[in-house]
């Protein structure tokens, strides 16, 4: 399945999970960093885990960000450190999880007050 990026601004984009061999494809998009918002084990064997995805990424220069979230039970300390991470890497940023929804979600809660 080739990986889609849906937009949700200029410089931020979710996508379904992604394949270590997604990555170039990401690089080539303009894409500077990837967050991983999916823990590892969640889809079963079939899922990547995330050092495969972190040495696929560091393969073709893409800055790469563990951020496991857990649906439903997004934390305050989740949200600061997709915060920072915003704030302290290169972008444009690409997010992803099993569908897209939880990063957006997660975007979305980065963009709120406190």
């Amino acid at each position: 399945m080739t990986w889609q990026a849906i937009a949700l601004t200029p410089d931020f984009a979710v996508s379904p999970q992604l394949a270590a061999n997604d990555l170039a494809g990401v690089a080539a998009q303009g894409f500077k960093t990837v967050i991983n918002n999916r823990p590892d084990g969640e889809g079963g064997g079939e899922q990547p885990t995330s050092p495969e995805l972190a040495r696929a990424a560091e393969r073709v220069g893409l800055h790469y960000v563990y951020l496991p979230v857990v649906s439903g039970a997004i934390t305050a300390a989740q949200v600061q450190a997709m915060r920072d991470a915003l704030a302290s890497l290169p972008g444009p940023t690409l997010a992803f999880c099993r569908s897209g929804a939880r990063s957006a979600q997660m975007f979305g809660l980065t963009q709120s007050q406190d």
